[in-house]
């Protein structure tokens, strides 16, 4: 598995939780002790980030869901997929239909020509970071990744985060690499009408990073989808608010397992 760093903690129902673009498993720091407390909660850090092998060909969404697909090993799972984790969720529930048992896609999107980027400030914002120490990078980055005057108005929280992300910081050639898988996503989108698995699609109102319109059009076009956009929210919203991002997991999962019943 390209020398992927998996846990799992708990037990009960697999729950595969992937992050998003250049994240590592720290992103789930607020969720993996409440959802291990009902679940199986598998998490790991993607290709290239974290405790993992930093692999030398390319790869794409396609990959990193295969990725995902190897280390379920057949169980069927809960998948909650964040920002390009939503990516990775959607190309397995297409590919391999059986594995996905339902889906959370948070901050997320279909791709494709209707596609609404980000600003181009905030796009620029990160261009011009690359290449600055991973702390430097953070916090030149990271207020973007949440609601405006967040950062400022939960500092401790913040540098909780930012200390969580440098204990194994991502290499740039890893958020390059992921940046690339993510353009090639967008230009190509995916069918999600074809998306089988009920689905939970939450997004931030004020997300910076990929707009809410992507969120509200993705639970248009899925054909079994509940919708929740959170006002004032940013993009990570499972770092921004883990409350109510969890408990909005939680009331959803329940409900998805009495379909399948």
């Amino acid at each position: 598995m390209h020398g992927l760093y998996v846990e799992e903690h708990g037990d009960g129902e697999p729950l595969l939780l992937l992050e998003g673009l250049g994240q590592a498993a720290w992103a789930w720091r607020y969720q993996v002790p409440i959802f291990a407390e009902r679940f199986r909660t598998l998490v790991y850090d993607q290709r290239g980030t974290g405790r993992s092998q930093v692999p030398d060909e390319p790869y794409g969404i396609r990959e990193l869901a295969d990725d995902a697909a190897e280390i379920l090993g057949g169980r069927s799972a809960h998948i909650v997929g964040f920002s390009m984790g939503g990516y990775v969720a959607l190309m397995l529930a297409l590919a391999q239909p059986e594995l996905a048992r339902s889906l959370v896609l948070a901050g997320t999107g279909a791709g494709g020509p209707g596609r609404v980027p980000r600003p181009s400030h905030v796009r620029d914002a990160f261009e011009n970071a690359l290449g600055l120490p991973p702390e430097e990078f953070g916090r030149k980055t990271m207020p973007y990744t949440f609601s405006p005057g967040w950062p400022e108005s939960h500092p401790e929280r913040f540098e909780e985060i930012l200390a969580a992300r440098l204990e194994h910081p991502t290499p740039d050639v890893t958020i390059e690499a992921h940046v690339a898988a993510c353009y090639r996503f967008y230009a190509e989108g995916v069918e999600v009408e074809r998306v089988e698995a009920p689905a939970l699609v939450v997004h931030g109102e004020v997300d910076m990073i990929v707009p809410v319109e992507n969120g509200r059009a993705l639970a248009q076009r899925l054909p079994n989808a509940r919708y929740v956009e959170f006002a004032g929210h940013g993009h990570n919203l499972m770092l921004e608010n883990p409350q109510l991002f969890n408990s909005h997991v939680l009331d959803f999962l329940p409900s998805s397992l009495a379909r399948d019943c």
